[in-house]
């Protein structure tokens, strides 16, 4: 489930911002979003390495 552009303003406005721009929430969303799709496919890869098809919490703390 991506991060919307309504979370990145919640989350911008929870760290203390007073006003957020549309263009500062698209873009922390689409940050996190890339952040996360890229720490996934490793956290995969290092399951799929291991000879597994399930990914455990230990292969998301590797790949971070």
């Amino acid at each position: 489930m991506p991060v919307s552009k309504s979370t990145a303003k919640r989350v911008l406005k929870q760290a203390g911002a007073k006003r957020v721009s549309d263009t500062a929430a698209t873009e922390l969303a689409d940050t996190v979003n890339g952040f996360a799709y890229s720490l996934a496919k490793k956290a995969v890869d290092l399951a799929a390495h291991a000879k597994r098809e399930t990914v455990r919490k230990e292969d998301i703390e590797l790949a971070k």
